[in-house]
């Protein structure tokens, strides 16, 4: 698999922050090597999160967003800043991009302590270095990264335009930088690539739970739904991955599997499908060959696994009036029998026995107060990387509210949640207490 192929879901996300002509955009185009963002002396050029996948040596693959200015004014500015900040919750590394001649202001300070609060590693980039006179130092002393969420100011007095040249940093977070001379760019560059090392996943989605030689049947169904000539990127990255574990797979429809498999020289180790086969495919594998979906596999991979299952058991509890949201990661053409308005509303009906209100959400339209929510079921967040969906999670237990995936509620509402699960013991335990 190339670098530029790899999905943005999988990319390193290094989010560019900081006040209106702080010069966020052309530090942005330096780092990146191309015109990624509209560069002017008008503030508040940047009127939405500019996002880019691309490979940015020595990281490898990644997404570079320029956000807006965290300082704009009036209503659209308050709905930039609100753009900016939402930003936040997508991201891996934050730069703070602030003018070297004015210092940190009061949003710079807020920005770090949201990175703090956050646990996000960050950078303070000081632009305009070459402005500065030799020797001269800052119109205001940068304070240390540690002190600048305090709102502290250093003592001591930052390094002159020329000691910046020779790659002179303020401390091990802070560094004087030009986008127009260049100077500290490539140092700027490492100490993204050294956060980036630290960053790496190393979970799998499936090859932890395979041995080399061992077979997978991967169940696709071919409706509707389905894009014309393609597979979908949950498919496509299962697939990768049980290749490089030295493993094969057999793909069918799920009216072809029981042919399918009556046709294999062995036994397959596992049976993924697509959710909304789960029944039929359950019927027609053997109860002494571990089953799961594609969606059960990104919940684990994504690292939410346990609580999407503890929200699963609120399906049964739903009450006449309650309110469910029912959020996708990614926005897509809504086909008639779409599986977010259409089918998963009609699961929950027949299994609950009652009918809630629905609210539906898709791509960044994650809603701000969840609150008023009983449930909340979300997709399987494959277009959505690790950081944001544990973000949403997150923002869901802090509300009180029960969230569970697609794949997770479908098994749940077929009765076959524990059998999806079997093939994770320590998860299994969860609905055996």
């Amino acid at each position: 698999m190339s670098l530029n192929s790899i999905p943005s879901s999988e990319r390193i996300h290094i989010g560019f922050f900081g006040m209106r002509n702080a010069g966020k955009s052309s530090l942005v185009n330096a780092v990146t090597g191309q015109e990624l963002s509209v560069v002017s002396d008008v503030k508040g050029t940047t009127t939405d999160p500019v996002k880019k996948a691309m490979e940015l040596l020595p990281l490898g693959p990644v997404v570079i967003i320029d956000t807006p200015g965290i300082d704009d004014e009036g209503e659209l500015g308050e709905k930039r800043i609100k753009k900016a900040q939402e930003t936040l919750a997508k991201i891996d590394i934050a730069v703070l991009v602030t003018d070297a001649e004015k210092g940190l202001c009061g949003p710079d300070r807020e920005l770090i302590r949201l990175f703090e609060e956050r646990k996000l590693p960050y950078i303070i980039a000081c632009t305009k270095a070459d402005l500065l006179a030799d020797n001269i130092p800052l119109g205001e002393k940068v304070p240390s990264a540690s002190a600048a969420a305090e709102g502290e100011i250093r003592s001591e007095r930052t390094p002159s335009a020329s000691a910046a040249a020779e790659g002179a940093t303020l401390d091990n977070n802070t560094l004087l930088v030009s986008a127009k001379t260049g100077e500290n760019i490539d140092l700027l560059k490492e100490k993204l690539g050294a956060f980036a090392g630290k960053l790496k996943n190393s979970k799998k989605l499936v090859a932890d739970l395979l041995s080399p030689g061992d077979m997978v049947v991967l169940v696709i169904p071919i409706d509707e739904s389905a894009p014309k000539g393609r597979l979908i990127l949950p498919q496509q990255q299962v697939m990768r991955d049980v290749l490089d574990s030295h493993c094969s797979f057999v793909a069918c429809q799920d009216t072809d599997l029981k042919e399918t498999l009556a046709s294999l020289g062995k036994k397959p180790r596992l049976v993924i499908t697509d959710s909304q086969a789960f029944g039929r495919v359950s019927k027609n594998t053997p109860d002494d060959i571990l089953l799961t979906s594609f969606s059960i596999l990104f919940a684990r991979y994504k690292g939410s696994l346990e609580t999407l299952v503890r929200g699963a058991a609120k399906l049964s509890k739903l009450k006449a009036g309650d309110k469910v949201l029912i959020s996708e990661g990614c926005t897509h053409h809504r086909q008639c029998n779409d599986i977010g308005t259409v089918k998963m509303p009609g699961w929950i009906e027949q299994f609950s026995g009652i009918k809630p209100e629905y609210v539906f959400s898709s791509g960044n339209g994650f809603p701000d107060d969840l609150s008023e929510f009983a449930l909340i079921v979300h997709c399987g967040g494959c277009m959505l990387n690790e950081k944001e969906m544990q973000y949403r999670i997150a923002r869901a237990n802090e509300a009180g509210v029960p969230i569970v995936n697609y794949g997770v509620a479908i098994a749940e509402m077929h009765g076959i949640l524990r059998r999806s699960l079997e093939i994770f013991p320590e998860i299994l335990e969860i609905l055996n207490r």
